[in-house]
């Protein structure tokens, strides 16, 4: 079965991203495992700080960065319960397994002079909250075990959100997906649907129409900045 599995990556904007591999390596420990010149964006950097073989957390900086202003409750929520505009990243949580794990992050996180409250106990998980740098709103939390929808799926919530019974089954219970080994054609484009609006629309058009042996010959860029023998 098809099924998505963690997150590979988490690409967050930066105005300065020497500024943000600094605090990720210093304050949480994280390792620098790329940076280099983005893939297909023209004068913009990648960074990539580790969190497992697996999970990253990235970041994005261009030169249009610098000029766009951070409005709390508009571009960021400035807090782990704060509003955003919709599809914004509200606040991000790294996983650490255990307790102990928790607290001693909470005294690095203490150590490199940042403050940091909790652990509180959400029943769920536990979890402490801290802000990163140009106002990432950041959380670290400890799950003691898988979250149990039975316990925390609230039915007063589900009506609110208009979540139908029927709808709430579906969702419990994604539709598995058997790959057939041939490859499902594009649809055809709708812009009521969502789509990748920070391309121009003609330009998008193009992309997607385009067979897929021929965009991945074309689009590619997969040689490392530096050849590394081994």
């Amino acid at each position: 079965m098809s099924t998505n599995n963690g997150i590979h990556h988490l690409a967050v904007a930066t105005a300065d991203i020497k500024t943000q591999i600094d605090f990720f390596n210093d304050v949480l420990g994280c390792e620098l495992v790329a940076l280099y010149w983005m893939h297909g964006v023209e004068g913009a950097w990648h960074g990539f700080m580790k969190l497992s073989d697996t999970c990253s957390i990235a970041f994005v900086q261009t030169p249009d960065v610098p000029g766009i202003e951070r409005t709390l409750g508009v571009t960021h929520a400035g807090s782990g319960g704060g509003p955003c505009a919709g599809g914004a990243m509200q606040h991000v949580a790294f996983n650490v397994d255990s307790l102990d794990d928790l607290l001693a992050m909470r005294d690095r996180i203490r150590s490199r002079n940042i403050t940091v409250f909790g652990p509180l106990d959400h029943g769920m998980c536990h979890s402490i909250y801290f802000a990163g740098p140009e106002d990432l709103s950041l959380e670290v939390a400890f799950s003691e075990q898988p979250i149990d929808g039975r316990a925390w799926i609230d039915p007063e919530v589900v009506g609110l959100a208009g979540i139908s019974a029927d709808e709430l089954e579906r969702y419990r219970n994604p539709e598995p997906f058997e790959s057939t080994g041939t490859p499902v054609p594009q649809p055809e484009f709708d812009p009521s649907l969502p789509w990748q609006r920070g391309i121009p629309q003609e330009l998008y058009e193009a992309i997607i129409t385009m067979p897929d042996e021929v965009l991945t010959e074309t689009m590619s860029e997969s040689t490392p900045p530096v050849l590394v023998d081994g």
